[in-house]
């Protein structure tokens, strides 16, 4: 196939026709050139003409599900960028309890810079209550001792792939053991996401296995009425939640979100597509069907997770995820 330098391809499109398919939302001008090429189309051409392009966004997602060799070291290179990020925040936790959320969200994105292109998509540096919202970007309030400190960040490659980790820590460097029964469900929960990731599984089977562990905890917890499989039927534990348990990742975050269900969310895992597997529980401040103790904790732990012709490999397990391995991560880190 015929391919031409991308710097001409705004003098090709002048000159070209209306049936030309574009990616839309990336080019501002591409976009704006395709558009008079169809100016003088009637009402059913343009309907066509659109559904060239949304048909062309869905086959480029179809094919970027499975990710080569170079694409995975390229993923490889952010996730481990993105581990560093996690290490230099823990040592700057004094300065932010001094700041806010907002010292937690510049130290990561030094590191972005100067390994990376830039985050991969908006820092979540959400400590306290502000980690039961779930895309809490503000950034803005205070890290206090004996508060949880949840970091959702990855750093994006120059090559524009990008990492997306989560860990919940303890600004004091050690859980409360409320907040350890919280973190260890989640754990729990992930661990079982992760088994379920493997060549020939549904890809929603990861999902299942995190929420029925959720679920479980929770009925033990008498936050919900059993029996485990009527709470999952009615999504009831979804109150606590609130998301669902992974993605895909790639150049986008959300990669291929546009893709074909039957071979994405209703399809089966192949070697080489990359998701990541983040449980979460999140106990709102104001939520009075809960405890007391429980209001206002906020966890998630997320890994990026690599589809192996045998099984699966966690590409952040770099950084720790048992509530152990975390106090132990922190103690060696957080400056005495």
């Amino acid at each position: 196939m015929a391919t031409a330098d991308v710097t001409t391809l705004a003098d090709a499109l002048r000159s070209g026709d209306a049936t030309t398919r574009i990616v839309r939302g990336h080019d501002a001008e591409l976009d704006a050139l395709v558009d008079g090429l169809r100016a003088d189309a009637d009402e059913e051409a343009r309907a066509k003409y659109a559904q060239l392009d949304e048909d062309l966004s869905v086959t480029l997602a179809d094919h970027r599900l499975v990710k080569d060799e170079w694409e995975v070291a390229q993923l490889q290179l952010a996730v481990d960028a993105t581990v560093r990020g996690f290490g230099d925040v823990v040592k700057a936790l004094p300065q932010a309890k001094d700041t806010s959320e907002r010292f937690v969200e510049g130290t990561f994105f030094l590191r972005a810079r100067v390994e990376g292109n830039d985050v991969g998509y908006g820092t979540i540096a959400a400590s306290g209550a502000n980690a039961t919202t779930l895309h809490w970007t503000r950034n803005d309030g205070p890290v206090r001792e004996g508060d949880l400190l949840l970091l959702d960040a990855g750093v994006e490659t120059t090559t524009l792939y990008t990492a997306d980790v989560t860990r919940t820590m303890p600004v004091s460097g050690t859980f409360t053991d409320v907040q350890r029964r919280v973190y260890d469900l989640v754990y729990a929960a992930q661990e079982a996401g992760i088994a379920a990731v493997a060549p020939g599984r549904p890809f929603v089977a990861f999902h299942e296995a995190s929420q029925r562990v959720l679920a479980e905890g929770l009925v033990e917890w008498g936050l919900l009425e059993g029996p485990v499989d009527r709470v999952l039927e009615l999504g009831l534990q979804r109150r606590y939640t609130l998301h669902g348990t992974g993605h895909m990742l790639g150049m986008d975050v959300h990669d291929c979100a546009v893709s074909r269900q039957e071979v994405h969310l209703y399809g089966d895992l192949k070697p080489g597509m990359v998701l990541t597997v983040e449980p979460g529980l999140y106990f709102q401040p104001d939520d009075l069907t809960v405890p007391e103790e429980l209001r206002g904790i906020g966890v998630r732990i997320e890994d990026d997770v690599l589809v192996t012709e045998e099984g699966r490999t966690v590409m952040s397990a770099g950084l720790p995820r048992s509530s152990d391995e975390v106090e132990a991560w922190l103690a060696e880190r957080l400056p005495r």
